[in-house]
């Protein structure tokens, strides 16, 4: 008699769902009849735990992590003639957001092993816009890319020192901490994801930003709701539609008790990658004082046409995996014009984003992974080096 081993998802949201499916069932009834489907008592509720988890002072839910960036930097007035600085190695909406509001993105290249910002490039391409002249360095948005904090002491003063605002793209690393301070606490505010897939995602759009700074939150409110005062009626400003649902807030309240063991859970299964894998390829890197939430899991291969090797074998096995991102931000359509334009004279190449697309490849990385599962996806992928 032959066995079929279980499937291996590269997110798993249905063994959550399993845990918690009855509280779920009862938050949902809740709103169904209390009838506050937007801006209800979860939302408040959901806000104070977010900051209670984070040790942050202020939360406030908003409709998604786009728009989480989107408000934080609308209220610092950000817009045409500054600039905006951020990796190019990132999701798009981290650079969207700038254009959007009519700010000029400026890409930076990241470190090639970390894959967050590059310190020294960043301190280059600030000193050479503020010269120029024809730009205010306006803001840096550092990336926690793949759950793993950035260098956020050396971003503040940075920022400090220039007089620019500092915003925490945190999308993939709620839960991730530097120095024994979690995410959620650097920086002047932090934008934060609720994708489903993300380390604490609701069942659709959602997010949040935290803040240190009283009036910093007071404004976010007032943004999310059409820029209003103390009543709807009341518009003090231009603001936008970004309002986090009570379900998708009850959804939240549900799944944060679960997030300290998920990630314990998922710091066990990338050690146990990395005792499977180190030595092969290039495995994620934790410097010293960081903690990665491991929002995703990622790994180097030699070349593309490796890349496309392993692909295949893990393919043929029937392992999932995953390129987070084909082509860096500055090799978009979309921002090619900006990139042109955020350094008079050309930008400078950005050359570890550029190869780090070639050779990246994700694996499957959620909390339900059991060491088997991890022995699998890592034999696939030994299978086509």
């Amino acid at each position: 008699m032959t066995t079929t081993a279980r499937p291996v998802a590269f997110f798993d949201m249905k063994a959550q769902q399993s845990l918690i499916r009855a509280e779920i069932d009862a938050g949902i009834a809740r709103i169904l009849d209390h009838g506050r489907f937007i801006q209800g008592p979860e939302v408040d509720a959901v806000e104070a735990a977010l900051a209670a988890f984070a040790g942050a002072k202020h939360a406030v839910g908003v409709s998604s992590g786009t728009d989480a960036l989107q408000i934080a930097m609308m209220a610092e007035g950000i817009g045409r003639g500054d600039a905006v600085f951020l990796p190019a190695f990132t999701y798009t909406a981290t650079a969207e957001v700038p254009l959007v509001l009519g700010a000029t993105p400026v890409f930076v290249d990241v470190d090639p092993l970390s894959f967050n910002i590059d310190l020294a490039d960043l301190v280059r391409r600030v000193e050479l816009v503020a010269k120029q002249g024809r730009l205010r360095p306006r803001a840096v948005i550092g990336v926690d890319l793949y759950g793993l904090p950035a260098n956020w002491p050396a971003i503040e003063g940075l920022c400090e020192k220039h007089g620019m605002f500092a915003l925490d793209d945190a999308a993939q690393a709620f839960g991730g901490s530097l120095d024994g301070r979690r995410l959620g606490t650097w920086g002047h505010a932090t934008a934060l994801s609720f994708y489903p897939t993300k380390t604490l995602g609701c069942y659709g759009d959602g997010g949040a930003i935290l803040t240190e700074d009283a009036e910093r939150a007071e404004l976010y409110r007032s943004l999310r709701t059409h820029g209003e005062g103390k009543s709807r009626y009341d518009v003090l400003r231009t603001g936008m539609n970004g309002r986090l649902d009570s379900i998708q807030a009850a959804i939240l309240l549900a799944k944060l008790p679960l997030l300290e063991g998920e990630l314990i859970a998922r710091r066990n299964a990338a050690a146990w990658y990395e005792a499977a894998l180190a030595g092969r390829v290039q495995t994620p890197q934790v410097g010293p004082g960081a903690e990665s939430a491991w929002g995703i899991y990622t790994v180097l291969l030699e070349d593309a046409a490796a890349r496309g090797r392993v692909q295949a074998a893990m393919q043929a096995a029937g392992m999932p995996s995953a390129i987070y991102y084909p082509k860096p931000l500055h090799r978009q359509p979309a921002y090619a014009a900006a990139h042109a334009a955020g350094i008079e004279g050309g930008a400078a190449p950005l050359p570890v984003s550029e190869d780090l697309c070639t050779r990246c490849l994700s694996l499957p990385m959620h909390p339900y992974l059991t060491e088997a599962d991890v022995a699998r996806v890592s034999a696939a992928l030994l299978s086509g080096l």
